[in-house]
């Protein structure tokens, strides 16, 4: 990728809502030969050669769910540590399972290597777009001058109550996580209240988060 933060939404819809050929060309164009992929339910490691199984991943990926909705509702780009944040919407369904769908929210954050021009990369004939091959665009990335950026690692990160929908589908695993969220709140409404004093303590004798600790204020 020459523009890491404007590339990546068409990168993504490649990954996930193309032909498997059109896929695994992706993949080998756009994360590196030690590439990692870290998810809640599978990771890879990072070694020479772990691309092949973020493949074996998003292939089986779309072997379950052959048609995939998926929105990409933002995008940040951290510039200087070479970290993309991207904010999806996505609608999964298993095929064997005509009425489950999980509507889930996800952030991928993709840890990417810059390099000055790309290296030697194997041919592709497949079409990307109808406008468009793989060859031709690692022909075109080759001839530029700009430095290039390719995906060290991928980890999607899931709230636990968006990571339920993928077991419950009705969401009853889903309201039993609200219930305890808001119980966990009150505790905690009633815990600021019980211990007061130590905030009071903390604030005029302590004076904040600094290298002193209760005993030693009571120390003097």
């Amino acid at each position: 990728m020459e523009d890491p933060a404007s590339e990546i939404p068409r990168v993504i819809r490649l990954l996930t809502q193309s032909t498997p050929s059109t896929q695994r060309a992706t993949i080998e164009k756009y994360f590196t030969p030690s590439a990692s992929f870290t998810h809640p339910f599978c990771r890879t490691g990072s070694f020479e050669g772990s691309r092949w199984l973020i493949w074996c991943i998003y292939r089986w990926y779309k072997i379950m769910s052959p048609r995939i909705e998926i929105t990409i509702d933002g995008i940040a780009y951290d510039e200087k540590n070479l970290t993309l944040y991207v904010n999806i919407h996505q609608v999964f369904r298993i095929w064997v399972m005509p009425f489950f769908n999980a509507p889930v929210s996800l952030v991928t954050v993709l840890r990417l290597v810059r390099y000055p021009s790309l290296p030697p990369q194997p041919s592709y004939s497949t079409s990307i777009n109808p406008n468009e091959t793989v060859n031709n665009s690692l022909h075109r990335s080759t001839s530029s001058e700009k430095p290039l950026y390719f995906i060290q690692s991928q980890n999607d990160l899931y709230q636990v109550n968006e990571f339920f929908k993928f077991f419950s589908q009705f969401g009853v695993l889903s309201v039993l996580l609200l219930l305890w969220q808001f119980a966990a709140t009150a505790l905690c409404i009633v815990g600021a209240m019980i211990f007061w004093p130590i905030s009071w303590v903390e604030q005029n004798v302590i004076g904040g988060n600094r290298e002193k600790s209760i005993g030693d204020a009571v120390r003097g």
